[in-house]
C-alpha cells in the first residue's frame, strides 16, 4: 500500500559527502515523521536522524554537526546530507515513515536499504 524508495548510497573516501534520498508513494493521507536509521555488520540497527511534522529533527550524537536531515513534503521525501564521512559511518542505511493512511490507518514503512561505504 505504500512503498518507500532509496536512492543516494555509494562509495566514498573519507572527508567526502554523499546525500540520500528517499521518496513514499501510495495510500498516504499524511507523513507524521521520517527517519533514517543504519545497520553496520554485526551491529543493531539504530537512528541517525528523525524529523517529524512541526518540530526540530534529532540526530543521534555520533552524526551532530555532520549529518543534516530535511523533508519536501510536496513529494513526500526525505534527504539526508551527509559530510564529513568517516570510515565508522559505513552501513547500510533505511528509511522509515510513519504514514497515516487513507484508511486513517497509523502505520509505519521501511525502505529497502542503500548501502553507505566510506573507504579509500
Amino acid at each position: 500500500q505504500v512503498r518507500l524508495v532509496e536512492s543516494g548510497g555509494g562509495l566514498v573516501q573519507p572527508g567526502g559527502s554523499l546525500r540520500l534520498s528517499c521518496t513514499a508513494s501510495g495510500s498516504i493521507f499524511s507523513i507524521n515523521a521520517m527517519a533514517w536509521y543504519r545497520q553496520a555488520p554485526g551491529k543493531q540497527r539504530e537512528l541517525v536522524a528523525g524529523i517529524n511534522s512541526g518540530s526540530s529533527p534529532n540526530y543521534a550524537d555520533s552524526v551532530k554537526g555532520r549529518f543534516t536531515i530535511s523533508r519536501d513534503n510536496a513529494e513526500n521525501t526525505v534527504y539526508l546530507q551527509m559530510n564529513s564521512l568517516k570510515p565508522e559511518d559505513t552501513a547500510v542505511y533505511y528509511c522509515q515513515a510513519v504514514i497515516t493512511m487513507t484508511t486513517r490507518q497509523l502505520r509505519v514503512y521501511w525502505g529497502q536499504g542503500t548501502q553507505v561505504t566510506v573507504s579509500s
